[in-house]
């Protein structure tokens, strides 16, 4: 990873990750572009498969302002992942799994390439949540103490 260029940090709060892997995505130039200046979320992003291939549904990739009027562009279409055949296969299997989610963890750069991070969720329970951040906050206060003494 070269540079990070977006993260999903709100699928860390709501999901347990439990696999990640690396695809390719496919954009067109002026894409490419506006989501090396960061002009890319992910929320409520996810992976859906279609005829054994998987694509990015959700995404936002605003317009690059350089490029144009382009007055056909849809910010929100859905993008081909690359991803080998077996990977997709895999993939596919989880997401039909219930309580599985296939869902975008991070967009980089690696070299020239635009690569994004995608992960198997499974969704927390509310508890777990609260649970976590009593726990964050617990150990932020014995650190704390600590640093005192």
């Amino acid at each position: 990873m070269d540079k990070l260029i977006a993260e999903n940090k709100k699928t860390y709060h709501d999901y347990e990750i439990l696999e990640k892997y690396e695809a390719g995505i496919v954009l067109y130039g002026f894409e490419v572009k506006a989501v090396r200046n960061g002009n890319i979320s992910l929320k409520g992003a996810y992976v859906t498969f279609y005829n054994n291939e998987a694509y990015l549904t959700g995404s936002f990739i605003g317009k690059y302002k350089p490029a144009g009027g382009l007055s056909d562009y849809e910010p929100e279409r859905g993008r081909k992942l690359l991803l080998k055949k077996r990977e997709i296969l895999y993939l596919k299997g989880k997401s039909e799994v219930k309580g599985l989610t296939i869902l975008p963890l991070s967009v980089y750069t690696k070299g020239s390439k635009v690569k994004i991070e995608i992960g198997i969720g499974k969704g927390k329970k509310q508890y777990e949540k609260k649970e976590k951040i009593k726990k964050r906050d617990i150990e932020r206060e014995v650190r704390r103490t600590l640093k005192k003494l």
